[in-house]
């Protein structure tokens, strides 16, 4: 599959897997938000190659890479893995490369290097540059003020220019951001670099109508069948 916007709506990807319907990064939110037509479904990997935002934000018995794998493998829908540590590239491109899935696999995270290194060793997967930081401060940085603070629209505004630096600096094919700094003029400077736009994570009726309406080509949800209903407002029968 390709993760890029054809004609019609944006994809709907599932925010680890469907969080608003089933606990996050399990199997069980998987088959959650299949069975709410998801197009893809983005969970996060951490040390261990184990699924959870963080060391301690993990189900008892966490899956491994290897199970969310093989479950996607066989549900046919496409793969967003989030990487929440630095040096497990070279194992994540590997088990996607076992499990057949590079065609219809993203990888993102918000370390450059961290794509950069999926640039050399599987160029044939889409990499994603994910900003800003996560707002529980795992990573050891704070997302920007203007984000948390509220003044979304001066974020917004000077977002374009950010755009390019980033692209370059993690040599990304993708692009994938909060949705509050999300603007058509965001996703033309992306696209004019070859690159796709993700929003994240994005539940407001409104705002998936916003950032559909800008142009990105996936929509990141807890709830991929709210998300859908809305998207179908945008052409309906």
């Amino acid at each position: 599959m390709s993760f890029r916007r054809g004609e019609g709506r944006p994809l709907v990807i599932g925010h680890r897997g469907a969080a608003a319907l089933a606990p996050e990064n399990t199997l069980e939110a998987f088959e959650a938000a299949i069975d709410a037509g998801a197009d893809a479904i983005e969970f996060d990997v951490g040390t261990g190659l184990l699924l959870g935002h963080s060391d301690g934000e993990r189900a008892d018995e966490p899956a491994h890479l290897d199970d969310a794998l093989a479950f996607m493998r066989e549900r046919g829908a496409g793969v967003h893995i989030d990487l929440k540590r630095i040096g497990i590239e070279d194992e994540v491109a590997a088990a996607v490369r076992r499990h057949g899935l590079e065609e219809r696999t993203l990888v993102s995270s918000t370390w450059a290097g961290s794509i950069r290194r999926l640039g050399l060793i599987a160029p044939g997967l889409t990499r994603a540059i994910s900003y800003p930081r996560d707002r529980y401060n795992v990573a050891g940085v704070r997302w920007p003020h203007l984000v948390t603070a509220g003044s979304a629209g001066v974020a917004r505004a000077a977002m374009p220019a950010r755009v390019p630096l980033l692209l370059r600096a993690a040599r990304a094919n993708a692009l994938s951001l909060h949705h509050k700094l999300v603007s058509p003029a965001v996703v033309r400077t992306a696209r004019g670099r070859g690159a796709i736009v993700l929003a994240w994570t994005v539940n407001d009726p409104a705002q998936i109508l916003r950032v559909a309406a800008a142009g990105v080509d996936g929509v990141v949800s807890d709830d991929p069948a709210r998300a859908l209903e809305v998207l179908a407002t945008l052409n309906p029968p």
